[in-house]
């Protein structure tokens, strides 16, 4: 059906009613199951692809698809999804480390169980952690454990908020999307095709499931940076913490070396039957620690690359194929593209439609970009990661480099040091707008990137950006267009100091993106760097079948931090399931 007569539920409902052969007067309610968009031209056929250069013959404005069940007078109407929280209080206590999407769902699950939950979160509550982002955004500093990254509901509160996950398992995804509308969310995350919440309202879901926790029993301790983990026996007991909201206990009480310091400095002990790590991929302090304990950990492949913005008008007209863009009906569009530049495969992540490039370091050194959008996407920008593979191979020769923290070799952990590197790099680079020494177009920095010399004056949270298709041309770009980036950003040729496998398969695959949705390399439209924590360059190990780490019994790393998820459902998802683990030991 049209766009409009899929706004009006009177409008469906009488078309639906008039398919099922039923007078409307008979239809006691409409329960939307399922709606998507359909903007392909010629409305079917396997060439006909959103975003595919198609011959202009076959023109077709989009429609809506609407899957309706409708219940007349006599049916009985499908009951509420049920949620049995109980009192835990007294309960078998359970330690989660992060409170955010993997260690919030972890312990609803946990509750339903019978067990007490105890969140450990480094961040604030999210009224107090809004209040840190706007300095950021003020380009007042950088907060290091109140973020972004960091705080209640971890990275997804401000985010773009997309429900997607590649999960086979439906019941599961379908229980955590009734969650999240229990604690607030809109009803119609059920039936979207492409459900999304929006950074406007995640923040107060997340802080109502966060109620529902203390309402049973369990508590969440804010401000608590996890020092070490208490290991006895093999078996992972409870962990130590700090107050990040009070001057440190020891200058070194965040350190790589916590686990070599005494109780006292460590900070406060905590104990449980089990400690589930869902820290996410920003707490690299977390990795460190458990590379000094000698707990077994493994570098894996992730993608790094760039955040893109376009005009939304721009991408409304590529994908609904209309000069007058979307209209008043049809949402914002969207884009997903992929291809495979020189064996290397480059694609879009985290698409972002009528939104905002957000600012999403954890310290001051770094320059790092991400995305998100309100729920009604109605900024006037699209942007997207555009990023590509980082293989082990782009990385291996910082494995035998010695940290200079803590004395040792990287080992696994050189994926993220390679990270940090271009993190650094880009920060250096928004601050002198301008190639860093000893770096230039004919001496671009391959994979080889210095290591960062000491902090520098930065300009707050400025990021270094460039036009697109003068990146794409490897040439200069003299000014930038308007950009929903509030920090500011600086001219910076990307195109010279991102390591050469990056910097090439990007150039090429924004090219082929170009070729299948004309007009996408334009002037008009930005790349901004670095796009950098798509996922983590770790992995906490596990046993495929106790879920529990293969050395130390007891201890369950969950969630994008330690490689098992990639976004807000399917780290919620594996929450689930170590909580339903833990309930075996």
């Amino acid at each position: 059906m049209s766009p409009r007569q899929a706004a009006d539920p009177k409008a469906y409902t009488a078309i639906a009613a008039k398919l099922a052969g039923v007078s409307d007067e008979q239809i006691a309610m409409v329960q939307v199951v399922k709606r998507s968009v359909d903007a392909r031209r010629n409305g079917g056929g396997a060439a006909s692809k959103p975003g595919k250069n198609l011959a202009p013959s076959a023109p077709r404005s989009p429609k809506v698809n609407l899957t309706l069940n409708l219940y007349i007078d006599s049916e009985t109407q499908p009951p509420p999804a049920h949620f049995d929280y109980p009192d835990v209080t007294g309960k078998t206590p359970v330690v989660i480390v992060g409170g955010g999407p993997a260690g919030l769902f972890a312990a609803l699950r946990l509750i339903e169980l019978g067990f007490r939950p105890i969140i450990l979160e480094r961040g604030k509550e999210v009224a107090e952690r809004g209040k840190d982002i706007a300095l950021i955004n003020r380009n007042e500093g950088v907060n290091p454990d109140s973020n972004y990254a960091f705080g209640e509901g971890g990275a997804g509160t401000f985010s773009d908020g997309k429900l997607f996950t590649r999960s086979k398992k439906r019941g599961d995804y379908d229980r955590a999307l009734q969650t999240l509308v229990y604690h607030g969310a809109s009803p119609e995350i059920l039936y979207e095709a492409h459900p999304h919440i929006g950074t406007d309202k995640l923040p107060r879901i997340m802080t109502a499931i966060r109620r529902t926790i203390c309402a049973c029993g369990g508590q969440v301790i804010f401000g608590a940076r996890v020092t070490d983990i208490k290991i006895r026996e093999g078996r992972a007991i409870g962990v130590w913490f700090v107050d990040t909201f009070s001057p440190p206990i020891s200058s070194s009480s965040s350190s790589v070396s916590s686990s070599s310091l005494s109780p006292l400095s460590r900070g406060t002990l905590v104990e449980g039957a089990a400690v589930i790590l869902a820290t996410g991929h920003s707490a690299r302090d977390i990795y460190q620690i458990l590379h000094h304990r000698g707990v077994a950990l493994e570098a894996k492949p992730f993608a790094m690359g760039v955040r893109i913005e376009h005009p939304q008008q721009l991408i409304d007209t590529i994908q609904y194929h209309t000069l007058e863009g979307r209209g008043e009906w049809l949402p914002a569009a969207a884009y997903s593209v992929v291809s495979q530049e020189g064996g290397r495969g480059v694609y879009s992540f985290c698409m972002c439609p009528g939104g905002f490039i957000v600012p999403a370091m954890t310290s001051d050194e770094e320059s790092v970009v991400n995305g998100m959008s309100p729920s009604l996407r109605n900024s006037p920008f699209a942007n997207s990661g555009i990023v590509t593979e980082v293989r082990l191979s782009d990385f291996e020769h910082l494995s035998k480099e010695i940290d200079p923290l803590t004395g040792a070799a990287f080992g696994p952990l050189a994926g993220l040091e390679f990270q940090r590197r271009l993190e650094h790099l880009a920060c250096r680079q928004a601050v002198s707008a301008g190639a860093p020494p000893g770096i230039s177009a004919a001496s671009s920095p391959g994979t080889s990137l210095p290591p960062p010399p000491s902090p520098v004056a930065r300009l707050g949270a400025m990021a270094p950006a460039q036009r697109v298709a003068d990146f794409v041309s490897a040439r200069p770009s003299h000014s930038l267009p308007k950009t929903s980036y509030v920090p500011g950003l600086t001219l910076s040729r990307l195109d010279r100091w991102l390591p050469d496998f990056i910097s090439v398969a990007l150039r090429s695959g924004i090219s082929t993106f170009g070729r299948k949705m004309r007009g996408f390399v334009t002037n008009e439209a930005i790349v901004v760097g670095v796009e950098s924590r798509t996922s983590t360059p770790v992995r906490i190990p596990r046993d495929p079948v106790t879920l529990s780490h293969p050395q130390i019994v007891g201890l369950y790393p969950a969630g994008e931090g330690a490689g098992y998820a990639g976004g807000i459902i399917s780290a919620a998802l594996d929450g689930t399931r170590l909580a339903d683990a833990i309930s075996l030991l």
